[in-house]
């Protein structure tokens, strides 16, 4: 038997007989490591622990803290779930039930909606599926051997999804259940003890309103108790802190669907935040030698041709308009007339770099099964920027955005992120030595910058490779927020020059850049970070005064008064109800100070101060207090 060389991610290698499977290298490790074994990663592909090893390879045994493990984890789990909802409603037909963040879903078609005893159910079968430690089976079958396996069953869903699959198609049998799937699985249904079915809800067919309602259940798993209940926990956690909740109780915002939905109706306290983020972000970009734009929110459609959009992005613009028997369009980009402004007028090398801002609202189509309160909505205000440079001055404009990026999000109190660079796509524009030049730029600011970062092979958007920062909030999820990218594209098409010092005519660059994302996402994620209890320099309201009976209203107008000339966000409840119910509604609304005026403080010209989840803080004279908040105001802690 020919004898293959297997090498190991500790650089260590070691000869196996050809035919080797997952399993027989399992057997070499401690016990350990072979009880929590899920997968494994034969050179690039993770595949089953099953699978058959014929040639010198490089293999890593994939465990419950690896995140693509956990992948797979989740995804078996669904296939489980699945396996108890066909045995428990025959006539149930299947869409699709991929792995996601800490969990799973599946589509399902049925008669009725599942209720929560209908979960109860289906957990109960799952456990019943566990004890009998059916195996996931790989079985490869032709196009046509597929379909015919499928029509037999009936599901109209896995036909459909079968159009759009060539060559061999991948089945995985456990127990008396098949499905359509590419796999890999865990070896057997007795990994998946801790599990949880947690919701069920409509969803159309592949996100399309024109498609059949399917039900789609949540649940999620984990290799041990415990883990189940950290994550349990935590999704508590987050109900409590749910932007759209939240949102409502303290009257930040609002989606009507009369408006239209994904469409966003600032009330006056989340406007008040809006403008302190928009202020401070204003600020921050003149001192970082931004210049400021303003743009239409319409453009003939003619912009969106030259720039591209319309070839690589009109499935998510709106129809076009007529305006004087013209077509215009409404803007779902800022870029477009960023170049146009930079086009207005001839430009030296001396000129550049130009970094120009805009708070630009733009409008994209989502699907309605898609949108979700501000984390996906069809109208939001991005917060973009360009910057047109030099080749030679590229690698310092990345080097001094990935500073400012970092300084902009640990200012709202991130301190955690996942950095993404992400290369070229398969459907791109431009030049290959350009993407190879950016490409680089890119992975060496971030190396002298010692970010780590991952590689997200083909992730680039169609003109060029970029940088993505997601955010981690207090509850450890992550969320899209920076992305640098750089463009050789967008001035070829709109023919940008600049006369460089050899007197001839060049090309700039165009750095394409978002900070927070759009105010409306980051406002949602501030939300949910915060629990609705924002620092002091972002509440809407910062203090609140609570005169006790009618005799102190005119001392509590004067310290309102006060406050107010001082710059702090101040309300004065004056209104004829005790002070006890006045503390607890300031606390539900969750002020940060409730200053509380009795005949004490009145005579002496103090407050008592109270603060939000800490109750009483003692007294404290009115000067006092100011140069408080507007330190705390000042250092944004």
């Amino acid at each position: 038997m020919a004898l293959i060389k297997i090498t190991f991610p500790d650089g260590s290698s070691k000869e196996f007989e050809a035919g080797i499977s997952g399993f027989d290298i399992l057997k070499g490790v401690p016990q350990k490591v072979r009880k929590q074994a899920l997968v494994m990663q034969l050179n690039d592909q993770i595949v089953d622990l099953s699978t058959t090893i014929t040639t010198d390879a490089t293999v890593q045994i994939l465990l419950p803290e690896d995140a693509v493990g956990m992948k797979v984890f989740w995804h078996s789990t669904s296939h489980l779930m699945a396996h108890a909802v066909k045995a428990l409603f025959p006539e149930a037909k299947f869409g699709v039930g991929p792995s996601i963040a800490e969990g799973f879903y599946y589509d399902i078609d049925v008669e009725k909606p599942f209720t929560p005893e209908d979960l109860v159910k289906i957990e109960k079968k799952m456990k019943e599926l566990v004890k009998a430690n059916g195996k996931f089976v790989l079985k490869e079958l032709s196009h046509e051997e597929a379909v015919d396996f499928f029509k037999e069953r009936e599901e109209v869903y896995k036909l459909e999804l079968l159009e759009g699959i060539d060559g061999v198609v991948s089945v995985y049998e456990e127990g008396d259940f098949a499905d359509l799937c590419s796999g890999p699985h865990l070896p057997s249904t007795k990994y998946i003890k801790h599990f949880k079915l947690l919701s069920s809800a409509g969803a159309y067919w592949r996100g399309d309103e024109k498609n059949p309602m399917l039900q789609r259940i949540y649940g999620t798993s984990y290799p041990n108790k415990e883990m189940l209940d950290d994550h349990l926990f935590r999704l508590e956690e987050a109900k409590r802190r749910d932007h759209r909740r939240l949102g409502k109780e303290l009257d930040l915002f609002s989606i009507n669907d009369d408006i239209g939905p994904g469409l966003v109706l600032w009330h006056p306290k989340g406007a008040m935040i809006r403008k302190v983020i928009e202020d401070f972000w204003r600020n921050e970009h003149l001192k970082d030698g931004y210049e400021l734009l303003f743009t239409p929110h319409i453009a003939r459609l003619k912009l969106w041709e030259i720039s591209g959009h319309l070839d690589f992005y009109s499935d998510n613009m709106y129809s076009p308009m007529l305006v004087d028997e013209v077509e215009y369009q409404v803007k779902p980009m800022n870029c477009p007339f960023h170049l146009a402004i930079y086009k207005n007028k001839n430009h030296s090398y001396r000129d550049l770099p130009i970094r120009w801002a805009e708070l630009g609202t733009v409008y994209r189509y989502e699907r309605s099964g898609v949108l979700h309160g501000l984390m996906r909505v069809r109208g939001f205000t991005q917060d973009d920027a360009h910057i047109f440079c030099r080749k030679d001055q590229l690698e310092d404009e990345i080097l001094r955005l990935l500073d400012f990026t970092f300084f902009m999000l640990r200012t709202f109190s991130f301190k955690d992120f996942d950095v993404y660079l992400s290369t070229r796509p398969e459907k791109y524009v431009g030049d290959l030595d350009n993407w190879e030049l950016a490409t680089s730029v890119l992975q060496k600011a971030l190396d002298q910058k010692e970010i780590d970062y991952e590689i997200d092979p083909g992730e680039g958007v169609f003109y060029g490779p970029k940088i993505d920062i997601k955010i981690r909030d207090s509850l450890g999820r992550s969320w899209q927020c920076s992305t640098i990218q750089v463009d050789f594209n967008e001035p070829e098409r709109f023919d940008l020059t600049y006369k460089g010092s050899d007197g001839k005519e060049h090309r700039p660059i165009m750095v394409h850049r978002a900070l927070l994302g759009s105010l409306e996402r980051f406002f949602g994620v501030l939300i949910e970070h915060f629990g609705g209890a924002f620092p002091v320099w972002l509440a809407p309201i910062q203090a609140i005064i609570l005169p006790i009976t009618d005799r102190q209203h005119e001392f509590a107008a004067e310290i309102h008064a006060k406050l107010v000339d001082a710059g702090i966000r101040s309300k004065l409840d004056d209104r004829n109800e005790k002070v006890g119910y006045k503390i607890r509604e300031a606390e539900t609304q969750k002020i940060p100070y409730m200053l509380v005026v009795g005949e004490k403080e009145a005579t002496e010209g103090t407050l008592s101060i109270r603060r939000h989840g800490q109750g009483d803080q003692g007294t404290m004279d009115i000067t006092a207090f100011i140069n408080q908040v507007q330190a705390e105001n000042a250092s944004r802690q």
